[in-house]
């Protein structure tokens, strides 16, 4: 059995369920819920960063961060399901991962400036630095969402819209109405999304 060290409000755990998930490979997954700021949390033991998600594979071995365990688990299923096997659409699903990617971590890094540092200690200006990243990241996909397929790009992207949702009430909604249009097709074609939605 695989273990993935992971918690329902991560959206690269999130990524990862939603790959296994349509893969055909979640029944052979254990998820434990995993507290990053534990320091008794088995986390730490398995990836020496204390990140998550992480994925044991067996024999002591941890695979981390999502994209490392993303082609791990498209590798399991048959290879080639959600990371393209042609180069041009391998590497365009992968440049949106890591766009969609990026568009989190500077999310996540707007709610940790809140969440771990006192108020007279933020930094205004970091958190518009990254308000600034997901402005663009959503800018850049309005214009042109991309196609319609359950590849990891759109997977990515389908998680940073729904963590956006999550912590930020989906402010993003009001000036981005292809991508809200996306995302609705997304979820309707991919029941994995809503399987795995933080409540």
């Amino acid at each position: 059995m695989l273990v993935l060290r992971s918690s329902p409000a991560s959206p690269f755990g999130r990524k990862v369920k939603i790959v296994a998930r349509t893969l055909g490979l979640i029944d052979r997954i254990d998820i434990v819920a995993t507290d990053t700021s534990n320091p008794d949390d088995r986390i730490r033991a398995v990836n020496p960063l204390g990140k998550i998600p992480a994925l044991e594979i067996g024999d002591g071995e941890t695979l981390y961060d999502s994209r490392v365990i993303v082609e791990y688990l498209d590798w399991l299923g048959g290879g080639g399901r959600v990371i393209p096997a042609d180069p041009a659409a391998r590497f365009a699903a992968l440049r949106l991962q890591a766009l969609c990617d990026g568009l989190c971590d500077a999310a996540l890094l707007q709610v940790y400036e809140i969440r771990l540092r006192a108020e007279t200690e933020r930094s205004v200006r970091w958190a518009e630095l990254q308000a600034g990243k997901v402005s663009r990241a959503l800018a850049f996909l309005e214009a042109a969402p991309p196609a319609q397929v359950t590849e990891i790009g759109q997977i990515a992207l389908a998680c940073a819209l729904g963590y956006l949702d999550l912590r930020f009430e989906g402010r993003w909604r009001a000036d981005h109405p292809k991508l809200v249009a996306w995302l609705d097709d997304f979820a309707s074609a991919n029941p994995a999304f809503a399987a795995t939605a933080a409540h």
